[in-house]
């Protein structure tokens, strides 16, 4: 089956309000209780794979002061939360649904069970109301509803149940993916080509509603303050204030306003905001530097998305690696390549640079300190970019880097889904130890 540049970006790039680890977990306890309309909730269970707890444990929840936990993330979906709304489902809440989600899981109402040897994304959700009780499944794609049942029983021709933005008549995500895995960087490049007015005017909605964040997080004191304390060391000029950097603060400042739960929305990439922070602004951040057309920026961020989407087809949607730094990234430096006028091989160049540098980022979580991942995630596709351009191309012969750069992006899926399996058990095992330890 053929798929065009549109479904790239219908399947791929959507609007998420906050983490989308706690959000869909918020979006199970929604549609779950959405089938108990009325009843009081007696009690929550959630149960969900390693790296959905790895990346819910302690980030943010949009629409609190700063409360994190996927306890409360699931009381929250399910006493305020619209489930129609898909990765928005916490767009409602307010204070008073806070003030009763937090008193729900400080009465030990709602219980989290790690599934330890569960493969993929799940998170399953049971919700126990006054007279009913009901189920929810999410599967392999964060805002994709498998399953809904009331008092054991299936739930048929639920409108929660078509997967959100999943289905375009032409087949789901993975099919996508499938597709995507067989195509050639220059194949990749040519949808750019393809992008019409609509889709142009998608993009440019995308960048705005990440600006927004980075605006945000520059003007206020959120998360670490990363982009803010960039920016002040420009001022001081203890920095210089270049390409690299520029894209570094914009960045990293919409970073710790999403990592810190403001309530507003990313434009996420490949089912992640902090991937579609990173694979938009970087580029954007350029227009300061580069002599160009908006529509050539349009057209560089949406060979991001595509490159985004690719390269997670091969490591899948969480893992032990920073898919901000290697798929993201990986976006981001291609759309830099294109925008300052390099050709397919300066982009099979740019990404290579890349991933020798950014491989062995970590992923030990969504929390505040993602910014930092942000900041050097932008600033090295700037800087792998630049190297490409000027000739400076990491050879094959270096470590996990391909003879291709398709080989190369193969190559980072390989150590994602099998390299580092063990690497993820640890990295869980840390904070698992961490967060109940009596220190």
């Amino acid at each position: 089956m053929e798929y065009t540049v549109k479904d790239i970006l219908r399947l791929e790039v959507a609007p998420a309000l906050g983490c989308t680890e706690p959000v869909a977990i918020a979006l199970g306890a929604a549609a779950a209780a959405s089938l108990l309309p009325g009843e009081e909730i007696e009690s929550i269970e959630v149960r969900v794979d390693p790296n959905i707890y790895k990346n819910g444990v302690a980030v943010a929840i949009p629409g609190t002061p700063g409360l994190c936990g996927i306890d409360l993330a699931a009381a929250i979906g399910a006493l305020g939360g619209d489930p129609l709304r898909g990765l928005e489902v916490l767009g409602p809440v307010d204070d008073a649904v806070v003030s009763r989600a937090v008193e729900l899981v400080k009465n030990g109402q709602v219980t989290v069970n790690l599934l330890s040897d569960r493969q993929g994304l799940w998170i399953e959700t049971a919700v126990k109301g006054s007279t009913n009780a009901a189920e929810s499944v999410i599967e392999e794609i964060h805002d994709n509803i498998t399953s809904l049942k009331l008092n054991a029983k299936p739930v048929d021709k639920n409108p929660l149940l078509s997967g959100g933005n999943k289905k375009n008549g032409k087949g789901d995500v993975h099919a996508l993916e499938a597709w995507l895995k067989n195509l050639q960087l220059s194949q990749l490049l040519d949808l750019v080509d393809t992008l019409d007015a609509d889709d142009l005017r998608f993009l440019e909605e995308g960048i705005q509603y990440n600006l927004r964040l980075a605006e945000y997080g520059l003007k206020n004191v959120c998360g670490l303050g990363i982009g803010r304390t960039l920016e002040r060391l420009a001022r001081q000029r203890m920095l210089s204030r270049d390409m690299v950097l520029a894209a570094r603060i914009l960045t990293s400042a919409a970073s710790d306003a999403r990592m810190a739960g403001v309530k507003l929305p990313a434009m996420s990439s490949a089912g992640s905001g902090n991937h579609g922070l990173t694979a938009t602004l970087p580029i954007h951040a350029l227009r300061e530097f580069v002599d160009c057309e908006p529509v050539a920026v349009l057209k560089a961020v949406g060979l991001s998305h595509i490159l985004t989407a690719y390269i997670k087809s091969f490591t899948g949607r969480l893992s032990a690696v920073c898919g901000c730094s290697v798929a993201a990234g990986a976006g981001a430096t291609a759309g830099i390549t294109y925008l300052m006028g390099g050709n397919v091989h300066h982009i099979a160049g740019a990404i290579k640079n890349l991933i020798e540098d950014l491989a062995g980022v970590i992923c030990d979580g969504a929390k505040a300190g993602c910014s930092l991942k942000l900041a050097t995630a932008a600033g090295t596709a700037v800087q792998a970019a630049l190297f490409s351009l000027q000739g400076v191309e990491v050879q094959p012969t270096d470590g996990i880097i391909g003879t291709s750069p398709e080989q190369t992006m193969q190559n980072i899926g390989t150590l994602s889904t099998q390299g580092m399996i063990e690497t993820d058990r640890t990295i869980l095992k840390i904070m698992l130890e961490k967060r109940f330890s009596d220190l």
